[in-house]
């Protein structure tokens, strides 16, 4: 067994514990508090121990969207005053530019961008991935969870043998370590309203049901929704995908999904910043999970989604970073800092929650990871802490940059 001592102890499922300690043997937590029942304190023999100082030791934190294969494009998009013309510039991008065509460099821009979220005190993630080319990098990391491999196809068609198809991909991949493949439709722009359904029917075949979708992320997905008006036909009928057939549904997109049956407990709806309190209430009725993007959504010009709205409608709120495409990078603490100034109402215990435990129970690791318990994983960072810091909460959503992040139990030597 190691004990691990600190300033704070953070175990997100109780208040933080002033001078506390958290006991681990091997992979796992065994025993969590205060100076009241340290266990050498007490006399029992606890194997080596560390006094790591000045430090908040918490669970790894947990970045439940974003897209690693778009790392190589850091620093090639520009934020945009609308969604449509980001769109426009990143897919311009991705055309036009020859490393996006090396999978080398893909590959080695992927593995950087793993190196630094966990620098960053990642310990878990839910990815997007349209080729499933790159699980090997991710096994390879030392970090968990999930791959959502991501489905696109808005002309009517085969719906029940595209699903099918994709089942069967994602059966076949065989990522290492700690990974799952799930899927993910894109967005109801991109994804026609029989492959919703045809989804939502084979969610019992699947080998994990859960899946996510991009949904009310900008004014131009509402209109399109609402009235099939805004850009988003011409782009379809530029690219080829456009279905002739195809009627707007005339209600907001989270209703939309709703009419299909596509929610569920399982399913994780990413951004929701044109969601109204109708559409939150609906999706905290059903246990949805709303994973917001702050920064993200800023960079595309999609605007600042409702978050003190997000936790007044009790819907539960995980965090991700978004790509590299729309972000300068994946440091979940910095997406925290955003949070806390856009939504000061929000409580810093509720985000901190947020940003573990609530994204662990998203991705179906809430069991393990989110939070320091015994019987959890021992996947936790130790953050400095200014001497006398009172209230650590607040402290710990005002921004860490990496370099004040150490990883326990994290990354490919663990």
């Amino acid at each position: 067994m190691h004990l691990y001592r600190a300033a704070w102890v953070v175990p997100i499922t109780s208040p933080p514990i002033h001078r506390g300690w958290v006991a681990v043997d091997g992979r796992s937590v065994t025993g969590v508090g205060g100076p009241a029942n340290d266990p050498v304190h007490l006399g029992h023999p606890a194997g080596a121990a560390s006094d790591l100082g000045d430090v908040a030791l918490l669970p790894a934190l947990v970045n439940a969207h974003t897209h690693l294969e778009l790392s190589w494009l850091r620093g090639r998009t520009r934020p945009a005053p609308s969604f449509l013309g980001w769109v426009s510039g990143m897919m311009r991008e991705r055309v036009q530019a020859p490393d996006g065509r090396d999978d080398s460099y893909v590959r080695s821009a992927m593995a950087l961008a793993l190196e630094e979220m966990t620098a960053a005190g990642t310990g878990l993630v839910g990815d997007i991935s349209n080729s499933l080319a790159h699980l090997d990098l991710l096994g390879a990391s030392g970090l968990e969870g999930v791959v959502f491999h991501e489905l696109i196809k808005f002309r009517a068609g085969d719906a029940s043998g595209f699903v099918e198809h994709a089942r069967r991909r994602i059966d076949e991949a065989a990522p290492a370590g700690g990974w799952r493949v799930a899927l993910a439709p894109h967005a109801p722009y991109s994804v026609a309203p029989s492959v919703f359904q045809a989804l939502a029917a084979a969610r019992p075949a699947l080998r994990d049901a859960r899946m996510s979708v991009h949904v009310a992320e900008s004014s131009e997905e509402v209109e399109f929704i609402g009235s099939g008006g805004g850009g988003w036909p011409d782009v379809l009928k530029r690219l080829g995908a456009w279905d002739p057939g195809w009627r707007a549904p005339r209600c907001s997109p989270v209703a939309y999904l709703d009419r299909l049956g596509f929610w569920d407990a399982q399913t994780l709806a990413v951004h929701a910043v044109q969601a109204g309190e109708r559409d939150l209430e609906r999706l905290a009725e059903l246990g949805v999970t709303v994973v917001t993007c702050p920064r993200s959504n800023a960079w595309v010009g999609a605007g600042v989604p409702p978050v003190e709205a997000f936790y007044r409608s009790g819907v539960r709120v995980a965090i991700g970073t978004d790509s590299l495409a729309s972000v300068a990078d994946l440091n979940v603490f910095t997406e925290l800092s955003e949070l806390r100034r856009i939504a000061p109402g929000v409580k810093p215990e509720a985000l901190l929650r947020s940003a573990t435990l609530a994204g662990a129970e998203a991705l179906g690791f809430g069991a393990t990871h989110g939070a320091l318990a015994p019987g959890r994983r021992a996947a936790m960072i130790a953050v400095a802490i200014p001497p006398g810091t009172a209230d650590v909460e607040q402290y710990l959503v005002s921004g860490i940059a990496p370099g004040k992040v150490r990883p326990i139990g994290l990354g490919p030597a663990c």
